[in-house]
C-alpha cells in the first residue's frame, strides 16, 4: 500500500469524524504510521500497529473526544500522560495546531520516536518530556499548569486521577480515555478526583463513526482547588495504592 493510498483512508475517517480538519491532516497521518509501523519492528511501542486495526482504535479513538469542544479550549495547554506511541497527543496536535501539546513518557525508547515523528512532520506545537508522571507533578516548572491533563493509559480511573490532576491548572481538567467498563470506575474515580481538588468524574460517550458498536468514553473531573501537597505519592505507590476507596475522602 503506497503512501497515497493511506492518505485517502485517512481523509476517508476525518471526513467523516470531523469535516472541517486541516486538508494536510490526512497526510501527516499516513507519515506518522508509516514510521509507527516501522520503529514498531524495532521498539515496542503498540501491541496494533498494523493499519486495519490503529485506524479506529487508536488515531480515530484518540480525536473523539474533540466533538466537545468546551473541553479544548483554543490554545490550551495539554500534557499527554504515558504517550508511548503518542496517543492521544500526536493526533490532537495534528489536527488541532493551536493547542501546545506536551508528551510524557518514562521510556527514552519511546520518546525517540516521538522526537522522530514531531521533526518529520514539522510540528512546532508539541515538545517531550522524559519522566515518570509521579515525579514531574512535583516540578513547579509542570505542576498545575495544564489547561488539559489527559491518558490512553491502561490503569483505573483512580489511578489515572492522582496521575493527571496534580498537573492541571484550577480551572483546567483531567480527562481519560476509557473503554465500555468504565462506569465501574466512576464511583472510586470520583472519590479519588475530590481528594485530588477535582469535582467527581463526568462520564462522556464518544463516537467513531466507522466503529458504532463501540461504547467508548471519556471521563472529565474538573479542577476546582489546588491538588495537596502530598500527592501525587512516589512512583509505583498510585497503582499499588489506589485512591478513592470505601471511607476515603
Amino acid at each position: 500500500m503506497t503512501q497515497s493510498d493511506i492518505t485517502e483512508i485517512f481523509q476517508a475517517r476525518l471526513n467523516a469524524l470531523m469535516p472541517d480538519c486541516d486538508a494536510h491532516a490526512a497526510q501527516r497521518f499516513a507519515r506518522y504510521h508509516e514510521m509507527l509501523e516501522d520503529w514498531n519492528t524495532r521498539v515496542n511501542l503498540t501491541a496494533d500497529a498494523q493499519l486495519d486495526t490503529a485506524l479506529d482504535r487508536h488515531y480515530m479513538d484518540s480525536l473523539a473526544p474533540l466533538r466537545y469542544k468546551r473541553l479544548w479550549p483554543e490554545r490550551a495547554r495539554v500534557i499527554d500522560v504515558g504517550s508511548g506511541a503518542g496517543f492521544p497527543g500526536l493526533p490532537l496536535a495534528i489536527v488541532r495546531p493551536d493547542l501546545n501539546v506536551l508528551l510524557l513518557d518514562s521510556l527514552q525508547k519511546r520518546l525517540n520516536f516521538l522526537d522522530a515523528v514531531v521533526t518529520e512532520l514539522g510540528l512546532t506545537n508539541v515538545s517531550t518530556l522524559h519522566a515518570r508522571a509521579e515525579d514531574a507533578a512535583r516540578e513547579p516548572e509542570w505542576r498545575e499548569k495544564f489547561d488539559v491533563a489527559t491518558a490512553r493509559a491502561v490503569a483505573s480511573a483512580p489511578v489515572l486521577m492522582e496521575l493527571l490532576l496534580p498537573f492541571a491548572r484550577v480551572g483546567g481538567r483531567a480527562l481519560c480515555y476509557k473503554g465500555p467498563l468504565a462506569e465501574d470506575e466512576v464511583l472510586a474515580g470520583g472519590r479519588a478526583a475530590l481528594m485530588l481538588g477535582g469535582t467527581a468524574l463526568e462520564s462522556l460517550p464518544t463516537e467513531v463513526p466507522a466503529q458504532p458498536e463501540w461504547r467508548h468514553c471519556v471521563l472529565v473531573s474538573e479542577k476546582r482547588r489546588p491538588t495537596p501537597r502530598a500527592y501525587p505519592r512516589k512512583a509505583g505507590t498510585p497503582a499499588r495504592e489506589p485512591l478513592g476507596g470505601p471511607g476515603q475522602s
